[in-house]
């Protein structure tokens, strides 16, 4: 059934409607259908919004397309929480007169002829009458009813006062609805803007304590993780994010580099949580106290970081719940507890969780756990490997979570199939991992953005780099030039984006034929000297300080939704541009994706996509060399990487008449 009008294809709604979309307060959400109806009378649209504080809803008028029947709108949502909005279509009986009284007219048609026209003319201005209550616009609308039913004036001067401009505005701003049919509700869950625009820079704290007189790695704490705080904020980043930060288990603890055979001074993988020492509630003793934490996360905010931590639902074979909950885990024929197994590989020092067993008691337990840390002064979590557990445990806990603590976020750490990655970010997920990490050729990245932008209602991308499991294998070679590029690419392409810490230093040994880190972090200490490295020019810090000021400069540079790819005729250079709605603030990125060789390319503007008309000639300032260029729809562009592996111009500000339409496209 579609009701008295058709209403089709309405955006943004996913999964039918079932789940909500994604929006953050401040984004300029765009919202549009394809709405039909019998004959030639005029059918509009109206946008009804309403937020999560069910204060009086926002009724805004929906534009029809050029050549289509989709209709389309924009708002902004102002706060956090659950919002909903909904299509209605009516009649637009007002539009439909002017049309066929006008047409009438201008094919001769006197007045005696239009005396049915003139009457349905004035009966439609009684009905806006009723619906004013303001003297002055009372005033105008009665003029021109008595104008349509007075005999002894000629036509035009009869229907000239329903024409004005006057009764236009008057019409516009509060239309004759004929036939008001209301659409279905759809929801839009708003989260605080660091879910969509945020920098992420992943270091494990242990790995703070630099070394001793003698060089050994010294393991570190919440107090020298304090010390790296104004180093990485420096640097631009929001978001500091800590794997976990829990008890290591001690029984089958891994050695180095993922050995089965762990000395007595190997300190084991943050991923095997839970030893005599406490679980997921708990710190790991070297790391400090719950009172060293707190001050470390104050310290943090000083820096203007949010801590985010790694929510890791696993557990070491002596994690406390293994003795207290037993049925939280899969227990085999023998009577001992599975390991996490991918045939053929086993990992003995962790027990994966079973949700089936006893479903309501380990999420208790959970959100128990969220909430501690949430009281901690944790804001967002970094949940690893959610595709390893039940889809509908995420939809209830994050949804819990959400109804008390509206901001917190949740980064969905995996990658995975398609499936799972849009499915778990329709189940709440605030942000997820994608394969930009392996996305390296032109025409991967552009397929892959394109993918993405098809997306994003339901999930939000965060581009990382590298993590401490992945360095993809271009950068296995330490060319600064190629980490640079793939800096420049995550920080610019989509909003969000991160690295785990050593990429600023190029660090690229891995074990053979992987894509793992020779002497992994993940089962030793790694203290690093940046200062060292920045000191020899081993280091891209510099350009990735300035990647983040660009972006902080940038409102275009913030948002997801405005992303157009241009020609270029070098498929070793890949150009795109990003414009910000609210602001109008335009840049065009070009990068070479070849870290040594100088490459040169043309590049032809899709100068519409851009807010200008073709044959516009325009000044572009770049961000990165300082330097100002006359632009026109093509352009020669030259990139050496010993200078300058990408620009990241600035556009003319795009007008604001000109700014919707664009939100619009779907053909760029």
């Amino acid at each position: 059934m579609i009701g008295r009008f058709g209403v089709t294809n309405v955006q943004p709604v996913v999964d039918n409607g079932n789940s909500p979309s994604k929006a953050v307060v401040g984004e300029v959400i765009p919202v549009s259908a394809t709405a039909w109806r019998e004959g030639y009378n005029k059918l509009a649209c109206t946008l009804w919004v309403k937020g999560p504080d069910h204060t009086k809803a926002q009724r805004i008028s929906m534009t029809p397309g050029d050549i289509d029947d989709t209709f389309h709108a924009c708002f902004v949502p102002d706060t956090e929480g659950m919002w909903t909005f909904r299509i209605d279509t009516w009649s637009d009986v007002r539009s439909t007169w002017v049309h066929d009284i006008t047409a009438k007219i201008n094919v001769g048609q006197e007045a005696h002829d239009l005396a049915n026209d003139l009457e349905i003319g004035a009966e439609i201005l009684e009905a806006a009458l009723l619906q004013n209550s303001k003297k002055t616009v009372k005033a105008v609308l009665q003029e021109a009813i008595n104008a349509l039913r007075d005999t002894t004036l000629a036509l035009p001067e009869r229907v000239g006062p329903a024409l004005s401009k006057k009764v236009t505005k008057i019409l516009a701003k509060r239309p004759v609805r004929d036939l008001l049919t209301h659409g279905k509700p759809y929801r839009i869950w708003v989260d605080r803007t660091k879910a969509m625009f945020s920098s992420w820079y992943e270091l494990f704290p242990r790995s703070t304590g630099g070394r001793d007189k003698n060089g050994k790695p010294v393991h570190g704490s919440f107090s020298t993780t304090e010390k790296e705080l104004k180093r990485i904020a420096d640097m631009g980043f929001d978001v500091v994010y800590f794997p976990p930060i829990h008890p290591i288990g001690e029984v089958n603890r891994k050695g180095r580099d993922n050995s089965l055979t762990a000395t007595p001074q190997d300190v084991g993988s943050s991923w095997a949580i839970g030893s005599k020492e406490g679980g997921h509630d708990a710190t790991h003793p070297q790391l400090g106290t719950k009172k060293d934490l707190a001050h470390l996360v104050k310290a943090a905010r000083k820096q203007g970081l949010d801590v985010a931590l790694s929510l890791t639902l696993q557990c070491a074979p002596d994690h406390p719940w293994v003795q207290s909950h037993p049925e939280w885990f899969t227990i085999l024929p023998d009577g001992y507890l599975a390991v996490a197994e991918n045939p053929p590989h086993k990992y003995p020092d962790i027990y994966l969780l079973n949700f089936d067993n006893d479903y309501d008691g380990l999420i208790q337990e959970i959100e128990r756990i969220v909430r501690v840390w949430i009281k901690r002064g944790v804001r967002i979590f970094a949940v690893d490997r959610p595709d390893s557990k039940p889809g509908m445990f995420w939809e209830d806990l994050i949804s819990r979570i959400k109804k008390t603590d509206s901001d917190v976020l949740f980064l969905a750490e995996t990658f995975t199939r398609p499936a799972p990655m849009f499915g778990l970010a329709r189940l709440g997920f605030s942000q997820s991992y994608t394969h930009f990490i392996w996305k390296t050729t032109k025409q991967e990245l552009e397929e892959f953005s394109l993918h993405t932008l098809r997306h994003l209602d339901e999930a939000r991308p965060n581009l990382f780099t590298n993590t401490p499991s992945v360095l993809q294998e271009n950068l296995h070679d330490g060319n600064p030039q190629m980490f640079a590029i793939r800096a420049a690419l995550a920080a610019t392409l989509f909003a969000s984006w991160g690295m785990y810490s050593g990429f600023e230093i190029c660090e690229h040994a891995v074990l053979p034929g992987s894509e793992e880190y020779l002497h992994s972090e993940k089962y030793e200490l790694r203290p690093r000297d940046f200062a060292q490295a920045c000191a020899e020019g081993k280091s891209v810090e510099p350009w990735i300080t300035t990647l983040n000021r660009i972006r902080r400069e940038h409102p275009a540079l913030q948002q997801n939704r405005q992303l157009v790819f241009h020609h270029c005729d070098n498929d070793a250079v890949i150009a795109y541009s990003k414009f910000d709605p609210k602001t109008g603030d335009s840049v065009c990125v070009v990068i070479t994706l070849n870290p040594r060789e100088t490459e040169e390319t043309t590049i032809s503007l899709n100068m519409p996509a851009l807010g200008l008309d073709w044959h516009d000639h325009i000044d572009v300032y770049d961000d990165v060399t300082q330097q100002t260029f006359r632009w026109t729809d093509c352009n020669h562009v030259k990139l050496t990487p010993e200078e300058s592996i990408a620009h990241i111009f600035t556009l003319p500000r795009i007008p604001r008449k000109r700014r919707a339409r664009l939100c619009y496209r779907k053909d760029t």
